[in-house]
């Protein structure tokens, strides 16, 4: 019996499959299989490209996961960052498994499931660091990393083909504003025990050198809200709880009330202090009512907007569109976040307006008020060298930061074979000695639009692309209901496409082709389908003619 049982052991395989985070920044998502149990680590989501019209959030499919819901023991989540646990209010209605985390990611979490009103039957576990649980066939441990969140986790999933380490998001800071350092002597342990398989951030794999302490931006801003002559609005992400607490800090000393603005922001600064993450002194922090009146150099403002966002705090201060803050000359604008790849020209569109006020704004090429939360080159070569891997996958990032840190691996010895570049969807089969990619998996894009989720597709994305690009054309067409004859002129009317005044005797060529196409139409009902696309067909060669652009044409049958 006992070598049947070791055989059939020796057959088994460990699977690992990412649903998203590979290739991409954020909707982080992977999958770790081993015969009838999976486990999935973080259910992120990814904040809408320039190109994704209308779409308010971006999560993974989890098809996958649906289709073997029964093997599902548990969703492992690392910190509380919307790129980790932003799916999770779309995600668990559907799967209903238990979810295990930290104090404060459980706070937030339950926060947002609020907010999207849904209802679970699985619990959210509080896991402290250090404290083993079982999976099905998974021994579960997190250990304490540093992030610019407290609470962020690494996990070691211990398997019966060896231990796993996923980073998480980290940085190694001796000195963090708060949470604890990244726990590099229990990688060490475990390295010298043997890893079968590390998963690392890749975030700043480009960036030479190591990630500066937390506690230079406390320095930065001490100056800055020193030497401010009146109010000083800072903007940061809204999860950036060692940020708010630097802020509160400085406001003491300088003995400034802080107000809190933007409904994110709020609802983390309120859990994070009822969770003790957070601390202020007694009268620092004020209600937006008792701003009105308030002398300038007493204010310190905190909101939402470091990404540009049209809703936010201060976006919409610097389009003088908030009801209780605008631009004074003398304000102190301090930006402590860096933009992600892609908001750019909204965050300097931002900018430039509040200079346009008057403000004096600070932000990361012209003071050190920033500092992002992921380890750098020689932090990452450090933690493959405690860890000692024997297989290797970069994750969390584009394609080109996977590359590169699949090349400080071959730098510090894991030879090429054992290093594996992923994309999402891959399914990557891992023996003792070995490993290989076996296939392919569902995985790409699942969009949330308003209270829709997952009902805009790629057809949906390109008619907006199009609208957008080169308008709509509706050609309004009656035809009698008997004969299917054209009853009176065609009616065009266009929107984005051209100015109507401008291009009137165009649009009136138009109605003439449209008129021409059904008196030469045919007469039976049936054949209404065959005039509809012949109408589109030959305004869109017209109007390319006349234009060189393609605006979408819809021609509307109306039977009298």
């Amino acid at each position: 019996m006992t070598r049947v049982r070791t055989k059939t052991r020796a057959k088994q395989r460990l699977k690992v499959i990412p649903l998203g985070g590979l290739g991409e920044i954020g909707k982080n998502m992977m999958v770790v299989e081993y015969g009838e149990d999976i486990i999935v680590i973080d259910s992120g989501l990814m904040f809408p490209e320039e190109e994704m019209l209308g779409i308010d959030l971006v999560i993974p499919d989890i098809s996958y996961l649906l289709e073997n819901k029964s093997k599902i023991r548990g969703i492992v989540i690392t910190h509380a960052h919307e790129d980790h646990i932003g799916a999770l209010p779309y995600v668990l209605p559907q799967l209903d498994v238990p979810v295990y985390c930290s104090k404060l990611a459980k706070g937030l979490i339950s926060v947002k499931l609020k907010e999207r009103k849904a209802e679970l039957k699985s619990a959210l576990n509080v896991v402290p660091p250090g404290s083993p649980f079982m999976l099905g066939r998974f021994k579960i441990e997190l250990f304490p990393v540093c992030h610019s969140i407290p609470d962020a986790m690494g996990i070691i999933i211990q398997t019966p083909l060896g231990n796993i380490v996923h980073t998480g998001d980290f940085k190694v800071d001796y000195t963090p504003v708060n949470g604890e350092p990244t726990n590099l002597s229990r990688l060490a342990q475990l390295g010298a025990q043997g890893v079968l398989l590390l998963f690392s951030d890749s975030t700043y794999a480009e960036l030479p050198g190591y990630t500066p302490s937390e506690r230079v931006i406390g320095e930065a801003l001490d100056q800055i809200m020193t030497n401010a002559p009146g109010r000083v609005i800072v903007t940061t992400f809204a999860s950036l709880v060692s940020r708010l607490q630097q802020v509160i800090d400085v406001a003491a000393k300088c003995r400034r009330r802080v107000f809190v603005i933007g409904r994110s922001m709020s609802d983390t600064a309120k859990i994070a202090l009822e969770l003790g993450y957070l601390k202020a002194p007694e009268g620092v922090l004020a209600r937006i009512e008792e701003l009105k009146g308030m002398p300038h150099d007493k204010v310190i403002i905190i909101t939402t907007g470091s990404q540009g966002e049209p809703t936010s705090g201060l976006v919409r201060i610097a389009n003088r569109d908030h009801r209780h803050v605008s631009i004074t000359r003398g304000d102190t604008v301090v930006i402590s976040a860096s933009p992600i790849p892609g908001n750019e020209s909204l965050v300097n569109r931002t900018m430039d307006s509040l200079f346009k006020q008057g403000a004096q704004v600070f932000y990361d090429k012209v003071a050190q008020v920033h500092v992002h939360g992921h380890a750098s080159q020689e932090e990452l070569k450090l933690l493959l060298s405690l860890v000692k891997p024997r297989f290797f996958v970069p994750v969390h990032g584009e394609y080109r930061h996977l590359s590169f840190h699949a090349q400080l691996a071959r730098q510090v010895g894991i030879t090429e074979e054992h290093i594996f570049i992923l994309e999402d969807g891959d399914i990557l089969e891992l023996g003792s000695n070995a490993g290989r990619v076996i296939g392919k998996v569902a995985s790409g894009n699942v969009y949330v639009d308003g209270l829709s989720v997952g009902d805009v597709g790629g057809i949906v994305l390109r008619n907006r692309r199009m609208l957008s690009r080169d308008g709509i054309v509706v050609v309004i067409i009656a035809v009698n209901k008997q004969t299917g004859k054209l009853v009176g002129r065609p009616d065009i009317v266009s929107r984005g496409f051209v100015d109507t005044n401008e291009a009137k005797d165009m649009l009136e060529e138009s109605c003439d082709l449209v008129a021409e196409i059904m008196d030469h139409g045919g007469k039976h009902k049936a054949e209404l389908s065959f005039a509809d696309n012949k109408v589109r067909t030959a305004l869109n060669n017209f109007y390319y003619e006349k234009t060189k652009r393609r605006p979408m044409i819809l021609p509307v049958m109306v039977k009298v």
